[in-house]
């Protein structure tokens, strides 16, 4: 698949995710196979551009390329000049939320709120492809209802617009994340569109990627909740995609566990004392519910209440190495 001047090297892309994917968890992603990871979003506002939360979000020193940056907004100029902004900041693809369903990115007529304005959508994606001289796509749903589907239509928007790549998560705006995914709708619009067509939603085996990709014809898969905990998903699926001949990549426990503390290092390193134990928490409790072994509540409890990221990571390794113990009784 090409995005602009950018080959994407397999057909295994690592979903944004807000609070997910920060640069520790894109360097594991890429460690593990996705061909391109996505940045979390980054706000078009840029009188908030110095806060806090943007100052980790922007930090791209050291990504692999292709360097991929989301965007979330409403006001066309406005979401341009953050375009110029996080490419000057190294950005080489700008991506564009209109997929987000999240109560509080839709309340400001954000994320997926935006389908239901066709000519708003026009008018983001044409003024943002002007702005900048890298490729721009988007991520969008299939309508804002059931009954307002309407992602055919501005799929032929985006790409009479300029836009270089389409990601479609297979439901609507008020569907969320629960029920089928519309494996249809996204045929549908690969069948009526020229530009790279990626696949969203439910994908979580190598199976099911196989299985997505040969009923919509979509150029790629994009892989976001499945790979919380078990990043190695990404490697099975480009292999099983490749080959599906081939061997069930299956890392063992000891390289489990060297990624998970590896991960949970760049986490504290990242964040500093204060947000990184905090922050470390959920991808501790999804690595957890990913193990082999029983886990003791109270060890759960001691890992993810404590407020201090040596003893974090002292009381994680103690818990993998009896793990490990344990295997080779």
């Amino acid at each position: 698949m090409q995005i602009g001047p950018y080959k994407i090297a397999n057909q295994v892309i690592a979903a944004p995710m807000a609070g997910v994917t920060d640069k520790p968890y894109r360097k594991l992603c890429r460690k593990y196979g996705a061909a391109m990871t996505v940045s979390e979003m980054v706000t078009s506002q840029l009188d908030l551009i110095k806060t806090t939360k943007s100052k980790y979000r922007m930090d791209l020193t050291g990504e692999p390329e292709p360097v991929n940056v989301q965007i979330v907004g409403t006001d066309p100029a406005q979401l341009a000049a953050a375009a110029q902004h996080n490419v000057a900041n190294g950005a080489q693809i700008i991506d564009i939320n209109m997929g987000c369903p999240a109560k509080k990115v839709c309340k400001k007529a954000a994320g997926s709120a935006l389908l239901q304005d066709e000519p708003l959508v026009q008018k983001i994606l044409e003024t943002v492809v002007s702005a900048v001289n890298v490729p721009v796509t988007v991520k969008i749903r299939t309508g804002t209802t059931p009954e307002e589907r309407n992602a055919a239509t501005v799929a032929q928007i985006a790409e009479d617009a300029g836009i270089a790549a389409l990601t479609i998560h297979g439901r609507t705006r008020q569907c969320k994340f629960v029920g089928e995914v519309e494996y249809d709708t996204i045929a549908k619009v690969k069948s009526i569109v020229k530009i790279p067509v990626i696949a969203n939603g439910d994908i979580d085996t190598p199976h099911k990627a196989e299985q997505v990709l040969a009923a919509t014809g979509a150029d790629a898969v994009m892989i976001g909740r499945a790979a919380q905990g078990q990043p190695w998903l990404f490697q099975q699926v480009a292999n099983y995609l490749q080959d599906s001949s081939t061997q069930l990549y299956v890392p063992s426990i000891e390289e489990r566990a060297h990624s998970i503390k590896i991960h949970i290092g760049d986490i504290h390193d990242f964040y500093g004392e204060r947000l990184g134990v905090k922050l470390a928490r959920k991808h501790i409790k999804w690595y957890l519910q990913h193990w082999d072994f029983p886990i003791d509540a109270e060890c759960r409890r001691l890992i993810t209440a404590t407020e201090e990221t040596n003893q974090q990571m002292d009381l994680l390794e103690a818990f993998i190495e009896t793990s490990i113990k344990q295997l080779a009784a």
